[in-house]
């Protein structure tokens, strides 16, 4: 019987509590696929790209959360954070001056 998102949602999760981002990854991976637009499952697989150094794949799927809400601080930061990661700092400025407009001034 296959898992519910939310038991794969949570046995991903429970991977990245447990310090594990890459198999967290390969969890989530087949259900967040290109159409697919359940945020928390991409925020889970972005978090885990993002824990493992995947960052290409972290950029895209953080890319997608803010196609999908452009208004989501969370996931602006995430891109800034990302892209900064791999000294692309002129790219991610303008996702952490949104983040700080979103989220009342503060850059973290």
């Amino acid at each position: 019987m296959a898992d519910s998102t939310y038991d794969t949602f949570n046995r991903a999760r429970m991977f990245m509590e447990l310090g594990d981002p890459i198999h967290a990854a390969k969890i989530l991976e087949p259900v967040t696929t290109e159409g697919a637009e359940n945020r928390s499952m991409m925020e889970l697989l972005g978090r885990a790209y993002f824990g493992s150094a995947q960052l290409n794949k972290a950029e895209r799927v953080f890319r997608r959360l803010i196609e999908l809400d452009p208004v989501d601080n969370w996931a602006h930061i995430a891109l800034a954070r990302t892209l900064e990661r791999q000294n692309r700092h002129e790219e991610a400025a303008p996702y952490r001056r949104m983040y700080s407009v979103m989220s009342g001034g503060s850059l973290d």
